[in-house]
This record gives C-alpha cells, sequence and structure tokens, in this order.
C-alpha cells in the first residue's frame, strides 16, 4: 500500500493586514532572540517598521559572525517581556505574522513568550519560503535569492531588513490577484 501524501497546509488569505517577523537569535536556544523586526501590511502598504535589540537570556552570543549582534550591544538592551510589551500593539487587527521560514520564527517567539510568561500570539502564519516556492516557483529560495529574483533590497541577517524584505515577497505575491 503506497504511504498516504503529506497534504499542503493551505496558506491564510493574503488579504487584510498581516505583520512580517523575523528574529535574530544570540545562540542554539530557541529563548535567545537578541533582535526582532517587525512589518506591518495594510491594503498593501507598509505602515510600520520596527526593529528593537533584546537582552538574551545567557550572555554567550554565537551567531554575531552571522547578524553582527555583539554581548556589549544587547547587554543593557531591554529583555525579552518588556520588548514584547512594546511592540505586541503592532499585532492587533493582523489576519496573520509572515516570516521567511516560519517555523523558526514561530519557535523562538513561543519559547520567548513561555520563558517570559506571556502568552504567544495566536496567529497563524505565512510562510515566504513555502509561498515562494508556490508562486513563483523558486530555487533557492532562501531570502537572499528570493530577495534578488524580486527586486528586493535587503542587508541580511538585520531583523528590520529582513522582516521588511519579507513583508515584500508577501506583498508580490498578492499583486494582481
Amino acid at each position: 500500500m503506497p504511504s498516504p501524501r503529506k497534504t499542503p497546509v493551505p496558506l491564510p488569505p493574503l488579504n487584510g493586514p498581516f505583520v512580517a517577523i523575523d528574529f535574530e537569535t544570540a545562540d542554539n536556544g530557541p529563548d535567545s532572540a537578541c533582535a526582532v523586526g517587525l512589518v506591518r501590511v495594510e491594503s498593501g502598504k507598509i505602515v510600520h517598521r520596527e526593529a528593537v535589540l533584546i537582552r538574551p537570556p545567557r550572555e554567550r552570543i554565537l551567531f554575531t559572525y552571522v547578524h553582527g549582534i555583539t554581548w556589549p550591544m544587547v547587554k543593557d538592551a531591554p529583555v525579552f517581556r518588556d520588548v514584547w510589551s512594546k511592540v505586541a500593539p503592532v499585532l492587533e487587527g493582523a489576519t496573520f505574522l509572515a516570516a521567511h521560514n516560519a517555523p523558526f520564527d514561530r519557535r523562538v517567539l513561543e519559547a520567548c513568550c513561555a520563558a517570559a510568561n506571556l502568552a504567544a500570539p495566536a496567529l497563524p502564519y505565512v510562510c515566504t519560503v513555502q509561498l515562494a516556492r508556490k508562486k513563483w516557483a523558486l530555487k533557492p529560495n532562501n531570502l537572499p535569492a528570493v530577495c534578488r529574483r524580486l527586486g528586493i533590497g535587503l542587508i541580511h541577517h538585520n531583523a528590520g531588513s529582513d522582516a521588511e524584505a519579507c513583508a515584500r515577497i508577501v506583498i508580490a505575491a498578492t499583486v494582481g490577484e
């Protein structure tokens, strides 16, 4: 008997306001956010951008070589709980969160919320890796490759730039729909 095919999860409707989100992490722990970027889109237009450094729960930052964030840059930054209380209102009325490789950002958000004893947002996610694959059959479909293909500017591994690029990918995918 053949194995059952995995049915792809349908994407939420790509209309209505949404927020693109991107995290940078300090180490292998999903609770180690050291930066977050959020970009809110309404009626196909970016209406709000936010990028904030976060003091991670541990001093050792393993991924400086990826994102350039060092302990001196974040040691006096607010902890996740304080950052989230400031930026969470950006999500009000959003119909979904968008992220490039959404399982990563979802895992980071859920772990950080759990560590801060906060409820994670109950919003569906649109993964722009899957969206680019489905809409344009793009390969490779990492963020720099998708941005090059669509002519979107990017400072890769800068949380604000990555979130904005993700928002622009969703906007590009909805043009003409």
